[in-house]
Formats: C-alpha cells, structure tokens, sequence
C-alpha cells in the first residue's frame, strides 16, 4: 500500500507540474484569485482599530479551514468509488497551487524589456512582483529584485506547495498555498496589520521552516556548492525572514551573485544584509535563476522516482 501511494505520489507531481509549465495560470477564475478576494472581505470586516492576534487567528481559520476540510473530504469520499477520479483531483489541486510557469511570466518581461534598454517598461514590470519602489530604480536593480522574487517564490510557490503536496497530498498543497497566500496579504508589519497579521506569518514560517532548508540545500546542489554553503551559514542569520533567508542566500550563492542590500520601500531606504557573494545581478541573470528553479524541480522529481524504486 505505501508503495502504491509513492507511486500515485510520483505520478500526481509529474502531472501537477507537466500542467503547470504547459499552461501556467488560468487566465480567468483562478481559484487563488478567488480565495483573495474572499481573505479580503475576512479581513476587512474583522480587522478593526482595537483588533489584535486573536481575530486575526479567527481569520486565517474561517478563511482557510473550511475550504481544506471540504476539500480533504471530498478526495476521501471521491477515493471510495474511484481511485482514478482521486489522483485527478489530487493533481489538479497541485496544478493550481504550483507557479513554477508564472515565475517565468512574470519575470521574462523583466529581463526582456532590460535587455531592450526600455528602463521604464522593465521598472513597470518589476512594480508587479515586489513591493519595493523601482520608479528610481536602475538596472542592476531591476535585475536584483527580480533574481530574488525568482529564488524566494521558487520556496513559495514551487518548493513548499511540492513538500506538503507529498506529506498530505492535495488537500496538503492547498493548506500551503493559502497559508501562503494569507501571509502575503496579511504578514506585512504595518500599523493595520501588525497584530492582526501576525498569527498568519507565523503559520506561514512553521509550515517554510523544512521546504525552505530543503530549498536552499537543492539550490546549493546544483549551482555553486561550497559558495552557497557559505552564504548560507554566515548571512541567512542577519536576514529577517527565518525562512527566505537561506533560500535566497543559498540560491545567491550558487548563482555567484551579489544580492540584498540597498532598497526603497515607500520612499525609505533601507540597507538590507547582503545574500549570496560574486557579481552584481544583470537581466541574464533572470533566466538563470529561473533555470535553478526549473532543475530544482526536476531534481526533486527524480529523487522521488528514485525513492519509489527502492520502496
């Protein structure tokens, strides 16, 4: 039997990022889109002045654990008449979690409109994946913000939705992916949503804690092993993220470049700790650290075909 569940394991991830890289997001009605809509409305109606973490642990709950629980049921209920129809939903819900083609979407414009000398295009491009401010920004700027939304979101949108996919399959990648997502919307220490937000990112740190490793650990494997490993342990602990820290240290390091430091944040400047040692970033280097994500994807896949092999 255990075999048999590593194997529809394997299966269901070759299918969930097979459709990922194929289609990438759905242009319409995607149901993330609609659960932010819905964490929106959550939070607007319960984040009042005098709120603190006990609403704000109310709401990652109505918002997130109803749709888990229905949806863990309905694959138990769907598994009783038809094996097959489980598998189809198990890896439909991991299509719709993972982001592996958006990554690339969102960030082959970027490095496309660089490489065209269109600054101000590639600066509106970079305004949509990260919060810092690029009105002002320069090129190796760009080049840097991005190579770091492509490490860190390789853990978030890929990694972590594949570690919980294989823990506790669909149900397990949507429990992820809308912890996730709640972190992104509500985890900002902002007067609004310091308090409020706070039990969203800790969830969100406990269930990044072991993707996050594994993460930086594959990073280092397949780019620059000894540098990564070195960025890893000496900078990921001045980092602020417990979690993004060693991905994008790791992952700066094996890609030999030089990322953190200065960035704007509403009109603040902020001297971050450096990540990774080597180059500055340029818009080449975009693809390069989507092609990390990529064959840390792969890699992942092939030590799990492995795994079943020997089970």
């Amino acid at each position: 039997m255990l075999t048999l569940n590593l194997k529809l394991i394997v299966v269901g991830v070759m299918l969930g990022l097979a459709l990922d890289l194929l289609l990438g997001e759905t242009r319409r009605w995607h149901p993330l889109v609609g659960f932010g809509k819905l964490a929106d409305a959550i939070e607007r109606r319960l984040n009042q002045p005098d709120s603190g973490r006990i609403k704000g642990a109310l709401a990652w709950l109505l918002a997130v654990l109803p749709l888990v629980v229905a949806v863990q049921f309905l694959l138990i209920y769907c598994a009783q008449f038809s094996l097959w129809l489980a598998l189809f939903l198990h890896f439909s819900l991991l299509y719709f979690c993972l982001g592996l083609r958006s990554l690339y979407d969102h960030t082959a414009p970027i490095q496309a409109a660089l490489q065209d000398g269109n600054l101000d295009q590639a600066r509106r491009f970079t305004s949509y994946i990260v919060s810092r401010d690029t009105a002002q920004a320069t090129e190796e700027d760009l080049a840097k913000a991005a190579v770091e939304s492509v490490l860190e979101n390789g853990c978030d949108a890929v990694f972590g939705t594949l570690f919980w996919f294989i823990v506790a399959g669909g149900a397990g990648a949507l429990l992820y992916r809308l912890s996730n997502t709640l972190d992104a919307m509500w985890g900002y220490r902002t007067p609004r949503l310091l308090r409020f937000g706070c039990v969203a990112a800790r969830v969100d740190d406990v269930l990044n804690f072991i993707p996050a490793r594994l993460t930086a650990l594959s990073y280092a494997l397949l780019g620059k092993t000894r540098l990564a490993w070195q960025c890893w342990r000496t900078q990921a602990p001045s980092w602020p993220s417990p979690n993004a820290g060693p991905v994008m240290a790791a992952g700066g390091g094996a890609l030999g470049l030089a990322l953190g430091g200065m960035a704007s944040y509403d009109g603040v400047v902020e001297i971050r700790p450096p990540l990774g040692l080597g180059e500055p970033a340029r818009a080449a280097d975009i693809q390069r650290a989507w092609s990390l994500v990529l064959r840390t994807s792969l890699l992942w896949l092939g030590c799990l075909l492995v795994l079943m092999l020997f089970m």
